[in-house]
């Protein structure tokens, strides 16, 4: 018998799917389905109503083109999706919404994309593309492995919390060894490759996070590993 039922809202799937980021959602729904639970996925397009009775929330990267597409749009719902994060609903943004849940972008033609503000930070336009696999370490999940490729150099304000520290790899902007950011229970990162089917602690803790919140508990299944664990040693030991 199912545990209950979790929704997962997809943001931008078209705009925002350029580095493979469609593989976060694919393991969310099957590893919740593995909990135990069932899955309802949905998916909000530009000039769309945007559902905000769901229990997770993801988006991907794209080129600085889709990133101006769904600007717009994002920041007509900046509002909800501020108060759903300050509420600890469980967000994962990757590379250009992670950049747009910042404050701003500004890109190499001088141009400014507005964010939401999620995440105190902001990206300006680096001079080369970061490129290569990244090995990190998180106070929370431990190493959390993946693969960069973003010309944007996204700095961290005030007290914002990175999503984890550098061991190999450039992360946020290649100098202060930090990568992403995590405010309350929504995670920004850089990591694609995609992310969660080589971090599977990541994935588990947004459907732990949403459980909770919706179902007040979380009992998890034994989930056998060996895959993403094969996975992860062989990006730990991929030249940069």
């Amino acid at each position: 018998m199912s545990k209950g039922s979790l929704s997962i809202l997809h943001l931008y799937p078209n705009e925002m799917n350029m580095y493979g980021d469609y593989g976060n959602l694919l393991t969310l729904r099957r590893r919740a389905e593995w909990h135990g639970y069932s899955v309802t996925v949905h998916y909000h397009h530009p000039g769309k109503r945007l559902l905000t009775d769901v229990d997770i929330i993801i988006g991907g990267g794209g080129q600085d083109s889709g990133q101006t597409v769904v600007m717009q749009d994002l920041l007509r719902h900046g509002q909800a999706l501020r108060n759903l994060s300050a509420d600890g609903l469980p967000m994962l943004m990757v590379c250009g919404l992670y950049q747009l849940f910042g404050h701003r972008f500004v890109t190499s033609d001088s141009g400014t994309l507005e964010g939401i503000g999620v995440f105190d930070a902001e990206t300006l336009a680096g001079p080369k593309r970061l490129i290569g696999n990244i090995v990190t370490e998180s106070a929370i999940f431990g190493e959390v492995i993946g693969y960069e490729n973003h010309s944007g150099l996204t700095h961290l304000l005030g007290k914002q919390k990175p999503f984890a520290r550098v061991k190999k790899g450039a992360g946020n902007n290649g100098q202060d060894h930090y990568e992403g950011a995590i405010s309350d229970n929504t995670i920004g990162t850089y990591l694609h490759g995609s992310l969660l089917p080589k971090n599977p602690a990541v994935a588990d803790f947004l459907i732990e996070v949403a459980s909770m919140r919706k179902f007040g508990e979380f009992e998890p299944t034994v989930i056998d590993d060996r895959f993403a664990a094969l996975a992860r040693a062989v990006a730990r030991r991929r030249p940069r």
